[in-house]
């Protein structure tokens, strides 16, 4: 069996590029990828995913995906991002599917939960806390405040410009350590396209994490790492405060914000156990 088959799934936004791994007619798991990454992310998810009879399918999100590439910053808010995760879902016709994110796809995942609990069977997010433990960690946590300056850099309009200078030398930057060369490559390409790193950026631009999304009701696995740099421990350790389903933290040594291609063994392994937990 192959490792993973591209598609393009269609919506009313657009085409979205995607990888799907595993038989059609398996327990649906749609996987969202972070910044600055893409589908590829998945690739050892996708693998041990499908092996295990599930039809899992990881997109391009938007900006990424070239068919779903808006120029207005309003058209990635995140009822848009939401919108799309339903669209895609609603494409396959599955009522309830498990959910994983990880960065950016996390933020997603954990915003889908809370709107539409209905629609998922489970929620695993990776590296990024519930909004809420997260948005109180930045307004009252001084580590989390530094950890998360960064970001008012990437809002600037002159980001582009300032990531992809020098042959992309800083945005290459972002992926050490921790992410394969090949991969970096393969994020690389897909940023250089015209339009595409302006729509990652616009994530950030179009952010207010300035309301609640309230508490989580579906079955949820938080993955987070020691030596992630973007989130500290205030955050990750308040999330369980905003989870009233069942609930599950895992938190993984000596591994760096890149969980899913610097630990894909242990992060595979900690999924299909929560899959299998949560079978219905």
């Amino acid at each position: 069996m192959r490792v993973a088959d591209y598609i393009q799934i269609p919506t009313p936004a657009g085409e979205f590029d995607a990888l799907t791994s595993g038989p059609e007619d398996g327990r649906p798991v749609l996987l969202l990828h972070g910044f600055p990454e893409a589908a590829v992310q998945w690739s050892e998810q996708l693998g041990v995913l499908g092996g295990a009879e599930c039809f899992a399918v990881a997109p391009d999100q938007r900006g990424y995906s070239p068919g779903v590439r808006p120029q207005q910053v309003a058209d990635y808010r995140m009822d848009e991002l939401v919108g799309d995760v339903l669209a895609i879902a609603d494409h396959f016709g599955w009522q309830r599917f498990d959910l994983v994110g990880h960065d950016w796809g996390a933020a997603v995942a954990w915003s889908v939960a809370a709107a539409h609990p209905d629609r998922l069977r489970t929620l695993t997010a990776v590296s990024i806390p519930h909004l809420d433990a997260f948005t109180q960690a930045v307004r009252e946590d001084e580590d989390q405040q530094q950890r998360s300056a960064y970001m008012q850099a990437l809002r600037s309009s002159t980001a582009e410009k300032t990531l992809l200078a020098d042959n992309a030398a800083k945005l290459r930057r972002i992926y050490y350590p921790g992410v394969p060369e090949h991969h970096v490559d393969d994020y690389v390409q897909r940023l250089t396209e015209p339009g595409a790193l302006t729509g990652a950026l616009n994530w950030y631009r179009a952010s207010r994490f300035n309301g609640e999304i309230g508490p989580i009701s579906v079955p949820t696995l938080y993955v987070w790492s020691t030596e992630d740099v973007a989130v500290g421990s205030t955050a990750a350790l308040a999330t369980e405060r905003h989870v009233t389903g069942p609930y599950r933290f895992e938190m993984l040594q000596e591994v760096s914000h890149w969980i899913p291609e610097e630990a894909p063994d242990s992060l595979s392994r900690l999924l299909l156990q929560h899959l299998l937990a949560h079978p219905e």
